[in-house]
C-alpha cells in the first residue's frame, strides 16, 4: 500500500524542492554578473543573466498556475 502525505507534509516537501530552483536561477543570473565584472564577453555574460532571469520568470509562473493567490 501506498502512504498519503497530510497537506502540511506536502507543503514542507515543496519548499525544500522549490528552494533549489530558486538558489538555481540566482547561481546563473549571479555568474552571469560574475563574467561581466571579470571581463567577460559581456555580451554572453548578459545571455546567461537573461537566462537566469527567465528560469525565475517559468518558476513564478509554474507556482502561480498550481496555486490559488488569494487577494
Amino acid at each position: 500500500m501506498k502512504k498519503t502525505l497530510t497537506k502540511d507534509q506536502e507543503f514542507e516537501i515543496m519548499k525544500l524542492v522549490l528552494d533549489k530552483f530558486l538558489w538555481l536561477g540566482f547561481i546563473i543570473m549571479g555568474f552571469g554578473l560574475y563574467k561581466i565584472f571579470e571581463g567577460f564577453d559581456t555580451f554572453k555574460s548578459i545571455i546567461l543573466m537573461i537566462v537566469g532571469a527567465v528560469f525565475l520568470i517559468l518558476f513564478m509562473v509554474l507556482l502561480l498556475k498550481e496555486f490559488e493567490v488569494k487577494r
